[in-house]
């Protein structure tokens, strides 16, 4: 199990990479400025998607290494 360290770290480097510095860096400022329920984030990302589905999905990607 990773520490928590190593979550923020792996997580800031994943969004690095996938925004790029500047727009990582915004997008963290949006997260900490705007309250935000997890939950339903979680739920409104996916809409009319099983918990199955969504792991079916995640499985796959991370079989092709996809983001």
């Amino acid at each position: 199990m990773k520490t928590d360290t190593e979550i923020r770290t792996d997580g800031l480097r994943a969004l690095i990479e996938a925004l790029g510095p500047v727009e990582a860096e915004r997008f963290v400022a949006l997260m900490l400025r705007e309250p935000f329920d997890y939950t339903k984030r979680q739920r409104d990302l996916w809409p009319g998607k099983t918990v199955g589905e969504l792991s079916t999905e995640a499985m796959k990607r991370r079989q092709c290494n996809l983001p």
